[in-house]
């Protein structure tokens, strides 16, 4: 495994690639791949089909349960795709990973992003929540960055490259 990392979280506001490029990370490095969006409770995706954008306390309980699919995978190794916008949403995810966690932020402008929005059908966050993740993002200072501005092949590339 690429420097002892076993787990990697794909982080990004929403539409900036992190399911595909997960999925892709996945194949190039065999291990299995877990969309977050996936688990979050129906209560969370309810919000945000009307519009509402989760605050902290929506986050925690899925955090954690994103945290637990780390820690299972913390020896076999995983790809875990999860916006992970804020430091302290990081550190819920880090817990009890030690040296075994990556995160890789997917960077890109509000205006790449939410070009691609306008594109994605059939998604539940709608195109006005982007604004309220932008304003949530705390970039990370520990983190792979990779610009979203490349091929989906091209940022997987980065990514390996910089593992």
């Amino acid at each position: 495994m690429p420097n002892g990392k076993t787990v990697i979280v794909v982080m990004g506001v929403s539409g900036s690639g992190k399911t595909e490029i997960g999925k892709l990370l996945s194949k190039e490095l065999s291990r299995p791949f877990f969309d977050g969006d996936d688990f979050h409770p129906k209560a969370n995706i309810k919000k945000m089909r009307a519009g509402n954008p989760l605050n902290d306390d929506d986050r925690k309980e899925w955090l954690i349960q994103l945290n637990k699919l780390a820690v299972e995978h913390k020896h076999t190794g995983a790809i875990i795709a999860c916006s992970a916008l804020k430091k302290n949403y990081r550190s819920l995810l880090r817990a009890g990973m030690g040296s075994c966690l990556a995160f890789v932020y997917l960077e890109g402008s509000f205006d790449l992003i939410k070009s691609r929005l306008d594109e994605r059908k059939g998604h539940f966050m709608p195109i006005d929540l982007l604004k309220s993740q932008f304003d949530t993002l705390e970039p990370p200072s520990k983190a792979i960055k990779v610009s979203i501005d490349k091929t989906p092949e091209k940022i997987v590339k980065e990514i390996v490259k910089q593992l």
